[in-house]
C-alpha cells in the first residue's frame, strides 16, 4: 500500500521526534545522569529572551505515543499556567539531539515538556524559594510520573533544585514582548519564609459525589493513616478525591507507587 507524501511527512517527523533525545528508550529515566564534572556559577547564565519564532519542523505532530500513553501538542500556548514538579536532566543527553532537533545543551537555559509547542517560551517559579527564570522548551519530557517540565541543568541550578533533583514550581507561558511582573526575591535567614502551596496526591475525580465518597472510604479502610479527603471543585464541576497536604516530593512518589501496586488508579501529584 503506497502512502501519500503529507502522510509520508507526517511519520516522518513522528519519528524524527521519536528518535529525538527525550524520546529515546534512555531518556525516560535519570538513572545514572549528573551534573557537570566542574561546578558552575548558575547566576551568571542569562534568562532566555522570549522572540517570535516558527514552529519547529521537529517534535510538533498533533499527538505522540510513548509508553503507551498518547500524548496532544497544545495549538497555541497563550495563557498556559500549571503548577507541579519539575525535573532536570543533564550530563548523560548534552549534546544529544533534542525533538526539536536541536543538540541538548545542559549549560543553556532550556526545558522539555511533553504538550507545549516547540519552541516556547516559559517562566518558572520555585515555589519553595521563589526563584523565577525563563526557559526557552525546545525538547520533550518528562515522561516521568508526575512531573510537569524538565529544565537543563543550568536552570534547575538556578532555581536552587538542582541538589535534591526535584522542586515544586509554576510554570506559566510568555509572550515575546510581555511584561513581566517583578521576581520577587529569596527570604533571607532573618525572614521566616511563608509557605503558599500545598502537596496533594489526587488519586480521582468525578462527577458523581457518591463515586468520590465510595473512593474515599476506600482509601481509608486500606490506608487507615492518611488523611483523605473529597471536595467539590466547582470550576471543573467535580468531584476530587485527594491524600494530603504531604510533605515532600519524595513522599508523594512512594505514595503514589503504593497505591498502584494495591490497584488503584495511578494518581497524580497536584500543587495548590
Amino acid at each position: 500500500m503506497q502512502t501519500s507524501r503529507s502522510g509520508y511527512y507526517t511519520f516522518l517527523a513522528l519519528t524524527l521526534v521519536l528518535a529525538g533525545c527525550s524520546t529515546s528508550s534512555s531518556r525516560y529515566s535519570h538513572k545514572h545522569d549528573s551534573a557537570p564534572d566542574q561546578d558552575i556559577d548558575a547566576s551568571r547564565i542569562p534568562d532566555a529572551v522570549p522572540r517570535h519564532e516558527s514552529r519547529s519542523k521537529y517534535g510538533n505532530p498533533d499527538s505522540y505515543v510513548v509508553n503507551g500513553r498518547r500524548y496532544y501538542v497544545m495549538d497555541d500556548a497563550h495563557g498556559y499556567v500549571e503548577r507541579g514538579i519539575a525535573s532536570w536532566y543533564g550530563k548523560k543527553f548534552h549534546g544529544h539531539r533534542t525533538s526539536s532537533g536541536e543538540p541538548y545543551d545542559m549549560y543553556a537555559m532550556t526545558a522539555a515538556h511533553k504538550q507545549l509547542p516547540l519552541p516556547t517560551y516559559v517562566r518558572v517559579t520555585n515555589l519553595e524559594n521563589r526563584r523565577s527564570v525563563v526557559v526557552r522548551v525546545n525538547d520533550r519530557g518528562p515522561f516521568h510520573a508526575n512531573r510537569v517540565i524538565d529544565l537543563s541543568y543550568a536552570a534547575a541550578k538556578k532555581l536552587g533544585i538542582s541538589a535534591k533533583g526535584t522542586g515544586m514550581v509554576e510554570v506559566r507561558n510568555i509572550q515575546p514582548g510581555e511584561k513581566q511582573p517583578a521576581v520577587r526575591k529569596s527570604p533571607t535567614r532573618s525572614q521566616p519564609q511563608q509557605t503558599e502551596f500545598q502537596l496533594y496526591l489526587q488519586v480521582g475525580a468525578f462527577v458523581s459525589r457518591h463515586n468520590a465518597e465510595q473512593l474515599q472510604q476506600k482509601l481509608r479502610n486500606q490506608f487507615t493513616q492518611l488523611n483523605v479527603h473529597s471536595g467539590y471543585n466547582a470550576e471543573n464541576n467535580i468531584y476530587r478525591v485527594r491524600i494530603g497536604p504531604l510533605a515532600s516530593v519524595a513522599e508523594a512518589d512512594r505514595l503514589a507507587d503504593a497505591l498502584s501496586r494495591q490497584g488503584f488508579a495511578p494518581p497524580h501529584i497536584v500543587v495548590d
